[in-house]
């Protein structure tokens, strides 16, 4: 096949993107949905903690559906799910029906960010397929920013039902664009069963795996060097850095340039250098900023803009070598693509559970015990990835 277009990557990243999109555009909308349903904060908090509870029950299953249905065939049902619970979410009367609307939502929102992964190795392998992953990866870390712009833009000239619609409109526009633009990549005889036998074994041969376990768990263990300071924001934000709540854009904007970068040079450095060099070269970009980052926490007070730099520099060394880690848990079951993808996706939801309920406030006390909890993070990534690279490196 030829190298990836334009219109691919695009879609791919809009796939991806549905997920974060889902959480972050109706967030500006908390007060205005408050006042409209007559619902309480603690009400509000249980529109995204439903979502994100039925998001990371599905992840497990998007993947093992597309090897057995195919990938289109999951795509299109999970998108006109998708679009049917926005409406549903537009029309809601009731705080208790936006409720069930956004656990549809969660249902189907996680089904492009898994798939989207199985189709690329469908499609691609080698320098190819670590490329068009990491363009996807530059063009995705747009969304955490346009999402909460986009819906405080609509909030301006509408109420909060048009968020709603909004989300809606993009599940049919994608859900066309998969119709018409995105060819099935798994052939009929390249299915797999969904005999709860055949599907248990394969759950388990998966997790049971020193290589997936060791993989997945460097991709979840770097990323959780940056969750913890998410999970965190209102306090590293508010409360240690003076920041107005308007001003979060100081947590993320570091987080997206981070993540363009090293999604660049990762893609730049696809069929030029050996996959552990990259990776490696990844945790080393990763070490320089957790130590400038205790450094910066010891030596001086916590200001802006020193106090995020370091964000964006441990950023851009997880991007580095995510494209590399993600295509390599996919080539260990090159039968099961789709449901090793959601394994992994599985393995990174676990992880950003336990740092929101259990890390976060353990280290949110300080920014010195923050900068001490990437640190950590990146400590249990790089043990993984040794683990694994005793294991599997030829």
């Amino acid at each position: 096949m030829n190298k990836p277009s334009l219109g691919l990557t695009m879609l791919l990243t809009a796939l991806t993107i549905v997920g974060p999109f889902s959480v972050d555009t109706y967030l500006p909308a908390f007060p205005s949905i408050a006042a409209g349903l007559g619902a309480t904060p603690d009400q509000l908090q249980q529109t995204l903690s439903l979502y994100l509870a039925a998001f990371a029950f599905m992840t497990l299953w998007h993947g093992a559906l597309a090897d057995a249905l195919g990938r289109r065939a999951v795509l299109l049902t999970s998108l006109a799910l998708y679009a049917a619970a926005s409406l549903f979410c537009a029309l809601a009367p009731t705080i208790e029906m936006l409720l069930a609307g956004r656990i549809l939502q969660g249902l189907s929102a996680g089904a492009g960010m898994v798939v989207s992964r199985a189709v690329i190795r469908d499609l691609y392998e080698g320098p190819e397929a670590h490329r068009l992953i990491a363009h996807v990866g530059m063009m995705f870390a747009a969304g955490p920013v346009a999402a909460p712009l986009a819906g405080g833009f609509i909030l301006a000239f509408f109420e909060w039902h048009a968020i709603f619609v909004f989300l809606a409109l993009l599940g049919v526009a994608l859900f066309a664009a998969v119709w018409f633009a995105l060819p099935e990549t798994l052939p009929v005889e390249r299915r797999q069963s969904l005999h709860p036998v055949s599907l248990g074994r394969a759950y388990l041969q998966v997790f049971s795996s020193p290589r997936f376990l060791g993989l997945a768990g460097a991709i979840a263990f770097n990323f959780g060097g940056l969750l913890v300071y998410v999970m965190s924001a209102p306090k590293f934000l508010i409360e240690h850095l003076g920041v107005s709540p308007q001003g979060f854009v100081w947590l993320f904007g570091p987080a997206m340039i981070g993540m363009l970068g090293g999604n660049y040079l990762s893609a730049r450095l696809a069929g030029r250098t050996h996959t552990y060099r990259t990776v490696a070269l990844g945790y080393m970009v990763m070490a320089a900023g957790a130590a400038l980052n205790l450094a910066l926490n010891v030596w001086t007070p916590a200001q802006l803009p020193w106090a995020v730099l370091p964000l964006s520099i441990y950023v851009f060394g997880v991007s580095l070598g995510v494209p590399v880690l993600s295509l390599s848990i996919m080539d260990l079951f090159p039968e099961r693509r789709g449901l090793a993808s959601s394994c992994q996706g599985a393995a990174q939801t676990a992880i950003t559970a336990m740092v929101a309920s259990v890390i976060a406030p353990l280290f949110w006390g300080s920014t010195l015990s923050l900068a001490v909890a990437m640190t950590l993070f990146l400590a249990l990534g790089f043990v993984a990835f040794q683990l694994t690279q005793f294991r599997v490196v030829e």
